[in-house]
C-alpha cells in the first residue's frame, strides 16, 4: 500500500490538521500510512516556530501521522515554490508515497493541476515579465499573466491554500508525476481568522499562546499537553521578539555586499536592507522601511532571517531524509525506505558525518540555526547549544 504524503509546518498542530489526516484516510482507506514532511525550527512565512520541531513532530505522530521527515532549512525558509519543491522531493525520494494530500479552498485537484501546467507553459514567462514591468507585486502579476492563458480560472491563485496547492502540483509535474494530488476541502478557519466550527487557524492560536492565553481547545490534546510541558520548562513560546537585539546586532555588522548574497531575485532589495539595518531601532521598523508594494512582507521576513542565520548559497538538492518522529507503522515504512529510498535515511545525527560534504554543510546550517533558535527561549537556562547533534527522533511504541 502506498502512503499518503502531507507537507506541513504544524505551527502548532491543530484540529484542522488532524481533520486533514482523518479525511485523507477516509478517501484512501483507513489503513493508509501517512508520511509528513515538516518544517523545522523556522517556517516559510519568515518566522521562528512557536515550539521546537521535535515537539511538533511528536504531536503529529500522536495525532495520526506514521512518520515525520524534516524539510531542511534551505527549503523551509524559502518561497512557496521552493518550499513545495523541497517537500515533494522528500516525499518522492522516500520511495513509499503514492498520494500528496493538501488543504484546499476549492477541493478541486484537477483544476489546481491545470493551473500548475499553465504556470509551466512556455508562453507564461514572457507574460509574467510583461506584468511585472507594470510595477505590480509578484503574486498579482503572476495571476494577471495566468489569466491571459486560462481566464477566470486563474482567480484560484487568490486563495492561500489553493495557491500552495498549485505549487505542489507544479512540483509533482516536474519531480514526481507518479504521485497523485489529493485536495482536501478545508473546513473552519484553517488558514486565518477567528475560529469557525471549532477550528482556529494556526496564526490565531499562536496569537493566543504568545499572549499567554489558553488555546487547548483548538489544538490536538497531545499538542496542548506537549506545549504546556515546553511552557513550564521555559522553552515556549518562541518568537523573533525574544532575539530582536541579537538579530539587529547581526544585521548592523553586515556590509552592503553581504546583503547582496541574500537577495534571491537580484533586484537591488539588498540596498534597502543595508540602509534600514543601520538606521532602524526595531525589526518591525526595519521591515516597514524596506517594504514596497512590489515585495510581500513574508519575502522580506525570510530575507531578514536568512541573513541572521547565515543561510546563503542555497543548495540545489535535498541531501538526506532526516527522521524527526515515527510510530509503529512508521518504523515499518523506515524499513522499506532503507531498501528503496533514493536518498540516505538519517535517524542518528552523528551518522551525517558518513555522508557527502554537501550533506554535512546542510546539517551544519541546521545545527547553527537550532543554536540561534534556542537563544529565543523564554528561559536562557534552556538555551545551551548543540541540541541538533544530541536530539534523536521520537519513536512511539505500540
Amino acid at each position: 500500500m502506498g502512503a499518503a504524503g502531507i507537507i506541513a509546518e504544524y505551527n502548532p498542530l491543530h484540529l484542522g490538521h488532524r481533520y486533514q489526516m482523518e479525511r485523507t484516510r477516509a478517501l484512501l482507506g483507513e489503513k493508509t500510512p501517512i508520511v509528513c514532511v515538516m518544517s523545522g525550527n523556522f517556517v516559510q512565512r519568515g518566522a521562528f516556530a512557536i515550539v521546537r520541531k521535535h515537539v511538533r513532530a511528536e504531536a503529529a505522530v500522536c495525532a495520526g501521522a506514521d512518520l515525520v521527515l524534516e524539510l531542511p532549512l534551505p527549503w523551509a525558509l524559502a518561497s512557496a515554490e521552493r518550499f513545495a519543491r523541497g517537500g515533494v522531493r522528500v516525499l518522492q525520494a522516500a520511495g513509499v508515497v503514492s498520494h500528496l494530500s493538501f488543504g484546499s479552498e476549492s477541493g478541486d485537484a484537477p483544476l489546481l493541476m491545470e493551473l500548475a501546467r499553465g504556470l509551466l507553459h512556455p508562453d507564461f514567462p514572457p507574460l509574467l515579465r510583461q506584468e511585472l514591468r507594470s510595477g505590480d507585486s509578484f503574486p498579482r502579476a503572476r495571476q494577471r499573466a495566468l489569466e491571459q492563458l486560462l481566464g477566470t480560472r486563474a482567480h484560484r491563485l487568490e486563495q492561500p491554500n489553493d495557491l500552495l496547492g498549485v505549487e505542489y502540483c507544479k512540483a509533482l509535474v516536474q519531480l514526481a508525476p507518479q504521485i497523485e494530488p489529493l485536495a482536501i476541502l478545508r473546513t473552519g478557519a484553517w488558514h486565518d481568522g477567528e475560529a469557525v466550527g471549532g477550528i482556529a487557524s494556526a496564526s490565531a492560536i499562536r496569537a493566543l499562546l504568545e499572549d499567554g492565553k489558553e488555546a487547548d481547545r483548538y489544538m490536538t490534546p497531545d499538542m496542548a499537553r506537549l506545549y504546556r510541558e515546553e511552557l513550564a520548562a521555559g522553552r515556549a513560546p518562541v518568537n523573533l521578539a525574544a532575539s530582536e537585539r541579537a538579530v539587529l546586532a547581526r544585521l548592523r555588522t553586515m556590509e552592503e555586499a553581504d546583503w547582496a548574497l541574500y537577495d534571491e531575485g537580484a533586484e537591488g532589495l539588498y540596498h534597502r536592507f543595508y540602509d534600514a539595518a543601520i538606521s532602524c531601532a526595531t525589526v518591525e521598523e526595519l521591515l516597514r522601511t524596506v517594504k514596497t508594494k512590489r515585495y510581500p512582507m513574508a519575502r522580506l521576513r525570510r530575507m531578514l532571517l536568512r541573513a541572521y542565520l547565515g543561510l546563503r548559497d542555497l543548495p540545489e538538492e535535498i541531501p538526506y531524509l532526516r527522521v524527526l518522529a515515527a510510530g509503529p507503522r512508521g518504523r515499518e515504512l523506515l524499513a522499506r525506505m532503507r531498501r528503496c529510498a533514493e536518498l540516505p535515511v538519517l535517524t542518528k545525527p552523528a551518522d551525517v558525518r558518513c555522508l557527502s560534504p554537501e550533506a554535512n554543510r546542510v546539517f551544519a546550517l541546521e545545527a547553527r540555526a537550532a543554536d540561534l533558535y534556542a537563544l529565543a527561549y523564554p528561559s536562557l537556562c534552556q538555551a545551551a547549544g548543540g541540541s541538533e547533534w544530541t536530539t534523536g527522533p521520537h519513536i512511539q511504541t505500540p
